[in-house]
């Protein structure tokens, strides 16, 4: 039973096209557009109320987002400091488009078929490592734009020096690492949930399966907003780490 059900499972296939020459997963692309359309829409519908409350009464959605705001700013402002508003709306709109990509995955199992194989037409984008990995690039590269702006080229280049020479190897790994770690930890946990589903659809009789669904849905979704509020989070505190330098600078001069 157990051979059949590894013939039968498929991990990692995806529809794909090629443009420029680039191999493009089909479901991964029309999913990660939709949870981007979703959460522009949400956005956009919560400015709206925001605008048209003239009661002072908040909408739903909008004491939806203001507590969302709220959270995310403590986590930027207890990282970051000072300046944590500037990174505010990255943190807002990551937690949420994150959030929004892996609860896809509570969404009814639609199959098409493409080519001979059967897929799911919105599979989490999240479940794909290509999605979490350029996410995570983008983040680095970033954080460390923002260090070399808080500390200058020579003051970059010297933390990773710190706190003597010899550790510069270690520093300059765990830089290096840092997307990797990211990465598979939201991919790897996201990926999982949908590998149980996957196992359940083939080793349970089929009279079964709706009902192991229905239990481990709850749980999945419950991964996701871990997830995404540990990405989130990371994002901030490596951001906070970027501008440690800036910000004791700072006191510093104040204090002159």
């Amino acid at each position: 039973m157990l051979l059949a059900a590894e013939k039968q499972i498929e991990v990692g296939h995806h529809p794909v096209f090629r443009l420029f020459g680039l191999d493009f997963n089909l479901d991964i692309v029309v999913s990660s557009l939709v949870a981007a359309i979703i959460v522009v829409t949400l956005f956009a519908l919560g400015a709206r109320a925001a605008k048209k409350n003239a009661d002072g009464v908040p909408s739903k959605l909008q004491l939806a987002f203001e507590i969302l705001i709220e959270q995310i700013g403590g986590i930027a402002e207890s990282s970051i400091g000072a300046g944590y508003k500037r990174f505010l709306g990255i943190g807002v709109t990551l937690f949420s488009f994150i959030l929004t990509c892996n609860w896809l995955g509570a969404l009814p199992a639609i199959p098409i078929h493409w080519k001979g194989h059967e897929y799911e037409i919105l599979p989490p984008p999240t479940s794909d490592v290509n999605l979490p990995f350029a996410m995570a690039i983008v983040v680095i590269v970033w954080v460390n734009f923002e260090s070399i702006r808080a500390r200058g080229i020579g003051g970059y280049f010297k933390h990773f020096t710190q706190p003597f020479w010899l550790m510069t190897p270690i520093n300059l790994i765990e830089e290096i690492i840092k997307p990797v770690t990211m990465t598979f930890r939201l991919f790897g946990n996201l990926f999982s949930g949908v590998l149980m589903v996957m196992v359940m659809t083939v080793l349970l009789p089929v009279y079964v399966v709706p009902i192991g669904e229905i239990i481990w849905k709850p749980f999945d979704m419950g991964i996701g907003v871990i997830q995404a509020f540990i990405f989130t989070l990371l994002t901030m505190l490596y951001m906070g780490m970027a501008m440690s330098h800036h910000g004791s600078d700072e006191h510093a001069d104040s204090s002159h």
